[in-house]
């Protein structure tokens, strides 16, 4: 009997260029949700897909030489492509240039403009082409785009606005009566503290300085801005209409029980998005969860530092489940992640060649070896199987419970938890002794019969995290996969059966060098392939100027040496680990954020001058060292307690420092 429904969602991919692993994860991410839910007994609907309109998207599509249609089509088929070589089992992939989401959006737009929460006006300010937004000179840092840090231009046109600020007051009482609503928590702090308390601004919805979106169809001179376009994806996707006609399919799954985005967009999701619906007059989704990035190891993915890192090439390399299994593996549920060329090698050879692969090749050899692939229940105990069954049996309810908050991660290191027990118990019983006698055959069997019935539980646990591996597991043990329920129980194994006659190791050992070796190959290939013309062209302006380009900037630097200081100078310093939980630009301050920093159990305000290097969305979470016992100061009428480190280059561009592994906030720094 099903659960109920479960409907969730990936924010829609912009078809801007082909998305890097960062952004695959997500999709990955939701898949294994996806794949949990339905598991678990749920009816699920999971939809993703692409954003395709935009000033961005025309002027791309001008650059190639094609429309944008054109342009669009092929990079949407790029976007599918990744979606399905990671078997990601989407029920739905929407694309925002579909004829009935187009319909619908004039639809919505009209209706809204009808009921008063839409009017026109003009807007005029500095306005960023890639980010799609308009800011005011205030809102600048060091005259740049406060998102991305690109260049910004005067402009002023004619456009429709949402009155935000009329929904305002409903959205922070929902937000505070559902604290489920957006998770991690800390991306509530910021969305209170940062937008919703200081008063939200009217939102421009149409534009008209470009051509390349869904016209508004009573004034065909403006386009449905982005936002409103992209973010009715989610209910015109399942068949909602704005007359009142939504189809049986949209009753039955709308409320959203889950939006998946990234964290850089969880403004959108959280405060633009809700106040549409509370105008619509629909349900708010249940929850919002603004994921983490996958960085690279040397910071975040970005085509102009030539290190992305793209999903298909890691599969020609790794396959698709490891693939699925490091993103998954290796992201927290709140802080950023890390992948490295040599991060993937060594969980692939810890991990899945020697934890998982490993075991299913010796058990199912061993069966084969003593006993012809037969395995049977004798009966004959010992007291080191009572824990093996108590690991195995309890690890779908944890699963379950880390599942159902979210922590993805951690429910696949319970798998982990279970292969590893098998693998102690391989070491407890050492059956290669118990072969040795014949009298001791229906103690091997009862062993071998332990082994399989764990081994099948764990796959049935993988299976949403790593499918194909699950089904191959499965396929070698000659067995159906194994349900929740079963996962709960021991002894659901056969209690006689045959394996199949020809084991295969499910993963082989890679070495480091030759992974790396292709890795620069791929690396070298893609620089030259993606490497954009302005970007040419900003290299050959720095060498007319007499400037030194990327790859001549020296990789040291020199500073002048300060005074020498004896131990018991250094040791009046406190440093710690701090963990920022909220963050907030200083409002009478073009340079300073204002942190709530963690620090044990205390929570410290620090005010740091970099705004310039860091938006309040990406200090959110962060792991940094801090000087904690600086004397207080008040910076631009806001008290600070202590001091971020970061490190500076010759060009004055500033990094927080963080620590290289994983350290609980309040860790001493020694």
């Amino acid at each position: 009997m099903s659960k109920g429904k479960y409907y969730i969602t990936t924010a829609i991919a912009y078809t801007s260029g082909k998305p890097h692993i960062g952004n695959s994860y997500e999709i990955v991410l939701a898949d294994s949700i996806a794949r949990y839910k339905r598991k678990d007994g749920y009816d699920v609907f999971f939809q993703t897909g692409t954003d395709e309109h935009g000033q961005k998207i025309e002027l791309k599509a001008q650059e190639m030489g094609v429309t944008p249609k054109e342009y669009v089509d092929q990079v949407a088929g790029v976007i599918k492509n990744l979606c399905d070589l990671m078997e990601t089992s989407y029920d739905k992939f929407i694309r925002t240039t579909d004829t009935d989401h187009e319909k619908q959006v004039q639809k919505i737009f009209k209706r809204l403009y009808q009921q008063g929460d839409i009017y026109k006006g003009y807007y005029e300010g500095m306005y960023c082409t890639p980010c799609e937004s308009f800011w005011t000179q205030s809102q600048l840092v060091d005259g740049k785009c406060p998102d991305c840090g690109g260049e910004v231009k005067p402009a002023k046109e004619e456009a429709y606005f949402f009155k935000m600020s009329k929904y305002a007051d409903r959205l922070i009482e929902h937000i505070n009566t559902h604290p489920e609503f957006i998770q991690p928590v800390s991306r509530k702090n910021e969305m209170m503290n940062n937008f919703l308390l200081p008063g939200l601004q009217d939102l421009c919805v149409s534009r008209t300085s470009f051509k390349w979106g869904i016209p508004v169809d009573f004034d065909d001179k403006h386009v449905v801005y982005v936002w409103l376009d992209a973010l009715t994806n989610y209910i015109t996707g399942i068949g909602y209409d704005a007359e009142g006609n939504s189809s049986e399919q949209y009753k039955k799954l709308w409320p959203a029980d889950l939006h998946l985005i990234g964290k850089d967009i969880i403004r959108f999701h959280t405060i633009y998005w809700p106040i549409f619906l509370m105008a619509l007059g629909e349900p708010l989704p249940k929850q919002v969860f603004g994921h983490p990035w996958l960085l690279q190891g040397d910071g975040k993915m970005s085509k102009s530092k030539g290190n992305v890192i793209y999903a298909d090439d890691l599969v020609k390399i790794f396959g698709v489940d490891p693939v699925r299994y490091f993103v998954l593996h290796e992201m927290p549920f709140e802080n950023d992640g890390v992948i490295t060329w040599e991060l993937m090698v060594e969980r692939y050879n810890s991990d899945l060649v020697n934890t998982l692969g490993n075991l299913v090749y010796r058990t199912l050899s061993m069966a084969n070896k003593y006993f012809g692939g037969k395995v049977m229940r004798t009966g004959v105990t010992a007291e080191v199987d009572e824990d093996l069954k108590r690991v195995v049996t309890g690890a779908a309810d944890i699963v379950e419970e880390k599942m159902d908050s979210l922590r993805v991660a951690d429910a696949l290191t319970e798998n982990f938890t279970v292969l590893k027990r098998c693998n102690k118990y391989i070491d407890e019983t050492e059956p290669w002794k118990l072969g040795k006698n014949e009298s001791d055959f229906p103690r091997l069997h009862e062993v071998l019969y332990n082994l399989c019935d764990g081994i099948m539980t764990a796959a049935g646990l993988l299976e949403p995290f790593m499918p194909g591996t699950a089904a191959k597991i499965a396929e070698q043990l000659n067995c159906p996969a194994r349900s929740f329920e079963e996962c709960r129980a021991a002894g659901s194994f056969p209690a006689k059966h045959q394996l199949t006659q020809s084991p295969a190791m499910l993963f082989t050992r890679l070495k480091l060098e030759d992974v790396l070796k292709e890795a620069e190959q791929l690396m070298e290939s893609q620089k030259k392939e993606e490497r954009p013309a302005q970007e040419a062209e900003t290299e050959t302006e720095s060498l007319e100027k007499g400037t030194a380009s990327p790859e001549e900037e020296p990789a040291v630097m020199d500073v002048e040496a300060k005074p020498e200081i004896t131990y018991d100078d250094f040791a009046k310093l406190q440093f710690q680990v701090g963990e920022i939980i909220s963050c907030e630009a200083v409002k009478k301050s073009r340079k300073l954020l204002c942190s709530q920093v963690k620090i044990g159990s205390q929570v410290k305000q620090i005010v740091s001058g970099i705004k310039a290097y860091y938006t309040p969305e990406e200090m959110v979470g962060k792991k940094v060292m801090v000087l904690v016992n600086l004397k207080p100061a008040t910076l631009a009428g806001v008290v600070s307690e202590g001091m971020l480190l970061c490190a500076e280059d010759q060009d004055g561009n500033l990094a927080l420092v963080s620590p290289e592994k994983e350290m609980p906030a309040g860790a001493v720094i020694c």
